[in-house]
């Protein structure tokens, strides 16, 4: 992780800014909040120093930069205290002001759990607004039950004493109206606080002093990233059976707060704008794609999952631009960027667009052998000429005849057209002493077989994909579609794993966009029925982007990216599941279903049970010149063998509990000769130490 990143730094810097001039400290929040843009507690810390000194100015220009992507209530505690000190002099007109504050800050922080103070000091304040006539009057109250309403169908901290206040107010308005309004809301009030009991739960694991950093995949930050997954989950299972409207403003609330934590993780960006496509508001979703890219910029998967969303919703000149962005400047472009880019052409501007591109391309040093292969591979398939994609080829081999992956790429494509005679000569151009492959010389005849065979083995997953391969050798794409179609419509789901797999790399290849994605939901949609984590199959996740823009060994993400996308997944995978300690039996060990485990102290009882604890009778110092038969006491559950002398020169065993000499005599069967004579010229150990059969195992 970039040392600018590093926490201790910075809570220095933060502490020593407490201490300094504003002037002297300006400088340092801003050097902090370049670095942790979404650090409440700076920005807190910042506006305070500013208001400490009546700067009023630099104030309201710090919330303008903050408020909106931090939602943490101490913060926008601070912005209300603002407003009213700006305010607290300006008479009806400032007291108009502050309400409308309070409604923007109530709007926006009003559903966290730790909101109840802001909504009793929205309550306090209405309450004391003067009232100079009945109507003002009846107006003031009725503002306040409204505002008390909202307050006790919001799961917080107080929701409690939100309650009591809101039964004493009414009862002090009028006790008959009291007691049709209290019977109406107390069914609500009760839902919401069940729900606060839960959400309390998920929220208590939540470290709120974290900063955000990028992820170096630590026990602390895998412990977070779970936690914000399992409240998210929680928010999105609409607890409280609300309307959509309410609902979905919790979700968005909590994915706000969700990113000032996280807001290095490309895939939380990603779950956040693809949740508010399927709700349906993609311009909200694009919103979200703009600013992953501003917070992330060197992420290429966020830029292909919004190009892709650009391009799936006919935006393509902004796709167009987003791809455009990845190419760069061309000399830090990547070999993935220029494939891609030419499939983007081809599937929108044609395949005359595409080839332009690949021209111009081919010139640029950063062109490899992947961007060759790409491109004659598509036009191979689209144009049903060979000549194009041998051309292409040839063109590379001058480049890359170097390139031993280049070569069988090349090999694979003659294979497909059955051309024997160059697939000989290629591999002798590449200095190559493989023979070439035998082929078919009649496709019809090989179509006829595969046909015949598939009406036994459609049920063989393995068959189908020996079909599609040779289909693809003769180019017929439609075929293979219909092949997969009609074989993923009598195979069981669990049996069409790399059938499903190889389909969506079909369509990934050679397939326009809506194509690609409807067989990825498809595919979703059929394993999802296979386990129990099945379910969690049915969500886009950013690995799927991830897969769907790599080609060959070119990924759009760094290794230490697709290391930590494989640790989400089995953290995801295993969330929900609880770890349970294996008992272990034989004597070795005493757990707490042990009925012999009495525990001393009884106070203790129930933490001590959890502790697996050593059998401690069992444990011998090892000597290595201590005489045969005296190493370890005999145990019936654990035998052992017992080395008489040299194992390798005079295979003579003895045994404790029960054991045979014929296992080492297996042992030493399976042992590699060379491995035999090695240990045999072993000089002897005085007092020959034990040998475990394990350890002999384990060496052959």
């Amino acid at each position: 992780m970039d040392d600018k990143y590093n926490i201790e730094a910075a809570e220095i810097l933060a502490n020593n800014a407490l201490h300094l001039p504003i002037t002297q400290a300006a400088p340092i929040y801003e050097q902090l909040l370049s670095v942790f843009p979404t650090a409440a507690k700076y920005w807190k810390q910042y506006v305070e120093a500013n208001m400490l000194v009546n700067n009023d100015d630099a104030t309201k220009q710090i919330f303008s930069r903050c408020l909106l992507n931090c939602l943490q209530v101490p913060l926008w505690q601070c912005y209300i205290r603002f407003i009213r000190k700006v305010n607290e002099k300006k008479g009806v007109e400032g007291q108009e002001e502050t309400r409308k504050a309070f409604d923007f800050m109530l709007n926006y922080v009003g559903v966290d759990i730790a909101s109840g103070p802001v909504w009793m000091e929205y309550i306090t304040f209405l309450k004391l607004l003067p009232a100079t006539s009945p109507q003002e009057e009846s107006q003031r109250m009725t503002a306040v039950r409204k505002a008390y309403q909202k307050a006790i169908l919001t799961p917080t901290h107080h929701i409690e004493q939100l309650w009591k206040e809101y039964e004493n107010f009414e009862n002090s308005v009028s006790r008959q109206l009291a007691k049709g309004l209290i019977s109406e809301y107390q069914p609500k009030y009760n839902s919401a606080r069940a729900v606060y009991r839960e959400r309390k739960k998920y929220v208590d694991e939540i470290d709120w002093n974290m900063l955000a950093v990028p992820p170096t995949g630590s026990s602390k930050e895998e412990q977070q990233w779970m936690a914000w997954k399992r409240l998210l989950s929680f928010e999105k299972g609409n607890p409280q059976r609300i309307d959509a409207a309410s609902s979905n403003k919790r979700i968005i609330f909590t994915y706000e707060q969700c990113l000032m934590y996280l807001y290095h993780y490309p895939d939380m960006w990603y779950n956040y704008a693809t949740w508010h496509a399927k709700s349906g508001s993609t311009e909200a979703a694009i919103k979200v794609f703009q600013r992953a890219v501003k917070a992330l910029p060197d992420s290429d998967m966020l830029k292909y999952a919004y190009a892709e969303l650009e391009e799936s919703r006919g935006a393509i000149q902004s796709a167009k631009k987003l791809y455009e962005s990845l190419l760069g400047d061309g000399v830090n472009t990547t070999a993935l960027a220029h494939i891609q880019f030419i499939r983007f052409l081809r599937r929108n501007e044609g395949v005359e667009a595409a080839r332009k591109y690949f021209l111009d391309a081919r010139k640029s040093p950063t062109c490899t052998y992947h961007v060759y292969v790409a491109y004659a591979l598509m036009a191979f398939c689209l144009d049903k000429d060979p000549k194009v994609a041998h051309n292409v080829f040839e063109a590379g081999l001058k480049r890359f005849m170097h390139e031993p992956v280049y070569v069988l790429e090349y090999a694979d494509f003659l294979s497909r057209l059955n051309d024997d005679r160059n697939i000989r000569a290629l591999f002798e151009r590449a200095l190559s002493s493989l023979p070439p492959e035998e082929s078919v010389e009649d496709p019809k005849v090989a179509h006829n077989v595969f046909e015949a065979g598939l009406k036994r083995f459609m049920h063989e997953p393995v068959y189908v994909l020996e079909y599609a391969d040779f289909l693809s050798r003769l180019n017929d794409d439609r075929n293979i579609r219909a092949l997969f179609e009609r074989a993923l419509s009598s195979l069981p789901p669990e049996e069409s794993v790399e059938v499903w797999k190889r389909f969506s790399q079909f369509e990934q290849t050679y397939g326009d966009l809506a194509s690609m994605l409807k067989v990825e939901q498809r595919r979703k949609e059929a394993l999802s029925r296979t386990g129990e984590e099945g379910a969690s199959l049915l969500e886009n996740s950013l690995q799927d982007v991830v897969s769907r823009y790599s080609f060959m060994d070119l990924w759009p993400c760094s290794s230490k990216d697709l290391d930590h996308f494989a640790r989400q997944e089995w953290l995801a995978k295993n969330m929900t599941k609880k770890v349970e300690k294996p008992a272990i039996s034989n004597g070795i060990g005493i757990t707490e279903k042990d009925p012999t485990v009495v525990s001393s102290n009884s106070s203790n009882s129930t933490s001590s049970a959890k502790v697996v604890y050593p059998d401690t009778s069992k444990m011998v110092v090892y000597d290595p010149r201590q005489n045969p038969g005296t190493a370890m006491t005999p145990n019936a559950t654990s035998p052992a063998i017992l080395v008489t002398s040299n194992p390798l020169s005079t295979p003579m065993v003895g045994t404790v509990g029960g054991g045979s000499s014929s296992a080492f005599d297996e042992i030493l069967k399976a042992t590699p000769p060379a491995l035999v004579a090695f240990l045999a010229n072993l000089p002897a150990v005085e007092g020959n130490p034990l040998t475990s059969i394990a350890f002999l195992q384990s060496l052959t």
